[in-house]
């Protein structure tokens, strides 16, 4: 399933996908319209064990899961598993520099959208702490 952005299919290149650290998202039910807002991040550390010529671990980061990402609502993803990911839309709200960044925008989303106060969302919490310098760039 494809995510779009601007209400176009969204491919990053590598130099773009590089200089981001994640977004912002919906995922709408196309049937019954109930949403999803949620943020994911582009990257993921790993660490490499310790081997015959590394003496210590090493932290890397990898390309994380966002292309298969339906969201981390436990109602959602049951949903998806028992009707596919093809019922759903994906858009991309906000691409992001900064987790901070990240945070602060789902929340706004969140908010400003009363997520935990409609029946039309999968979102049952809002848990964020941002400080003022995450997301002032």
């Amino acid at each position: 399933m494809t995510w779009y952005y601007n209400d176009q299919p969204y491919e990053p290149d590598e130099e773009e996908l590089s200089s981001l650290v994640g977004f912002v998202y919906c995922i709408e039910e196309k049937t019954t319209g109930k949403k999803y807002i949620g943020k994911k991040f582009f990257w993921r550390s790993k660490i490499l064990p310790v081997t015959k010529t590394r003496k210590r671990r090493k932290r890397t980061l990898v390309e994380s899961n966002w292309r298969t990402q339906y969201g981390s609502s436990d109602a959602l993803k049951e949903q998806v598993a028992e009707f596919g990911g093809d019922i759903y839309t994906r858009t991309i709200l906000k691409l992001c520099r900064s987790k901070g960044e990240c945070s602060y925008y789902e929340a706004k989303e969140q908010f400003e959208r009363d997520v935990l106060l409609r029946d039309d969302y999968y979102n049952e919490f809002i848990g964020c702490k941002i400080h003022s310098k995450h997301v002032k760039i």
